[in-house]
């Protein structure tokens, strides 16, 4: 069964930068594609970005667009959520998730087998 940990959260002020790290054991990460997911306080769980097994499909929320950027190695079994020019608004528990698929160029963020317990960005002054 599939582990997924993430790391990188923590304390930036508003056009500050920083990566999480989504760490995966217990099998292949190559075999899933991968979603970002958030939850700021009082509002649901949105989907930020997701990665197809290989990397050649990549989305993207619109409010997040041009300025995080997801990656994957697949040999280090990590998937890399690089966040610059953060806003206040960005500020909740970053979730990976990710998805068994046999279809290498698919990504969602609808069908999520497997979660992480979540890493806090807090974007204040």
């Amino acid at each position: 069964q599939l582990q997924l940990v993430e790391s990188g959260g923590g304390l930036v002020q508003p056009g500050g930068s920083l990566r999480l790290s989504c760490a995966a054991s217990g099998s292949t990460l190559a075999n899933y594609a991968i979603g970002w997911f958030r939850q700021a306080p009082g509002k649901e769980r949105e989907g930020v970005s997701c990665i197809s097994r290989r990397g050649d499909t990549i989305k993207y929320v619109d409010s997040v667009k041009g300025r995080f950027t997801i990656s994957r190695d697949n040999a280090k079994n990590t998937v890399y959520l690089q966040m610059n020019s953060l806003k206040p608004e960005d500020t909740a528990v970053y979730y990976c998730a990710a998805e068994g698929t046999i279809l290498t160029r698919h990504c969602d963020y609808y069908t999520m087998d497997y979660w992480g317990k979540g890493t806090l960005v807090t974007v204040s002054s």
